[in-house]
């Protein structure tokens, strides 16, 4: 799922660790952000954040193990409007306020 927060006042990376998000890494100017649920590291909420001039728009799926390697890499991961990713959806455009919206 998809949100976008449209003049944003603050900084990307202290707005996800208000809302409980880890950064893991940036690549081509997108940060990657985790809300780790279980102590083995997974599930986990996945985030990418793309800044656009005062506009950050926020990719959200949940990591429900880690990727695999083989003759294919697999990732299993939920993308859908539904369940967990949507409640953490409305939980982030609750903490994000009138500005945020779901995409």
């Amino acid at each position: 799922m998809k949100i976008l927060i449209e003049a944003i006042t603050e900084n990307p990376v202290s707005l996800m660790r208000g809302a409980g998000y880890a950064f893991q890494r940036e690549e081509n100017g997108e940060k990657s952000f985790v809300r780790v649920l279980a102590s083995s590291g997974y599930p986990r909420f996945h985030c990418y954040t793309l800044l656009n001039k005062l506009s950050l728009s926020l990719s959200l799926h949940l990591d429900q193990k880690k990727h695999t390697y083989g003759e294919t890499t697999r990732h299993h991961g939920e993308y859908g409007n539904d369940g967990p990713v949507k409640e953490e959806v409305t939980r982030l455009l609750r903490l994000f306020g009138a500005k945020a919206k779901a995409v």
